[in-house]
């Protein structure tokens, strides 16, 4: 996906189609390619496509969690002027969304979470990281998906510089811990924001159970399962990712 980012004061973010505006929320190693199906795909339906970057190396230390970041996406969308936005995010994304969801109801018209954290404790992957060890981030990496070809070598490359970067190192350890303190259970019943919830029925990050629990905890969710799939549904399958979302959103007039 070659598109320009563009850059607006302390905001980054890619910017492509017009419409309804989808927002889509990165997980804490993911990029912005990770959604390049997503936006090749919603643009030509009639939907924007925004993808901020988040600030998740740059933020200080004690700002470094999940809320701080539920509030930055909400300081971009009124940077944007943008009103009843749909947010779609994966792993923290989807965490981020949740809170934000919580935090603004007023804002979201709708919510698109998959393999989120925000429920389950080992989200953020667990004997990890080991530095210096290519073989073993590698291995990590590859354990993310069902098909481990997906991680290719400029995966595996990112996440092992974002290990042996010892600064980010320590805020990607400040959000681990982060998200799991911030465990949504009791919120997520009061909730009220349509949410649609895509999962790989093979994911060992975030298991098929917590979907499950997503599924039952939040009072009007549809959960969608993708076969042979891993945590990354979108970057694993993602024409299904993008057939079942676009269904979605067609029946529920977004």
């Amino acid at each position: 996906m070659v598109h320009d980012i563009k850059k607006e004061g302390k905001y980054s973010y890619l910017e492509i189609g017009e419409g309804t505006p989808i927002i889509i929320l990165h997980g804490l190693m993911g990029g912005l390619s990770n959604f390049n199906g997503v936006a090749e795909h919603f643009p030509k339906k009639g939907y924007k496509i925004i993808v901020p970057e988040l600030p998740i190396y740059t933020k200080p230390l004690l700002r470094t969690n999940v809320k701080s970041f539920a509030k930055y996406l909400e300081q971009f969308i009124e940077h944007k002027k943008l009103d009843q936005v749909i947010l779609l995010g994966n792993s923290l994304g989807g965490h981020i969304g949740l809170l934000h969801a919580k935090l603004f109801p007023q804002r979201v018209k709708g919510l698109v979470i998959t393999g989120s954290s925000g429920l389950y404790e080992s989200a953020m992957g667990d004997g990890y990281p080991k530095r210096g060890n290519y073989e073993f981030i590698k291995k990590k990496s590859e354990d993310v998906f069902y098909d481990p070809k997906v991680a290719t070598k400029e995966i595996v490359d990112e996440v092992f510089a974002a290990v042996n970067d010892r600064s980010k190192l320590i805020k990607t350890l400040a959000i681990a811990k982060s998200a799991i303190r911030h465990n949504m259970a009791k919120d997520l019943p009061h909730m009220r924001t349509p949410t649609c919830i895509i999962w790989g029925k093979n994911d060992t990050v975030t298991p098929p159970n917590v979907a499950e629990e997503f599924h039952s905890l939040l009072p009007d969710s549809d959960l969608f399962w993708i076969d042979e799939c891993g945590h990354a549904p979108m970057m694993e399958h993602p024409e299904e990712f993008n057939a079942l979302l676009e269904k979605w959103l067609n029946d529920r007039n977004f």
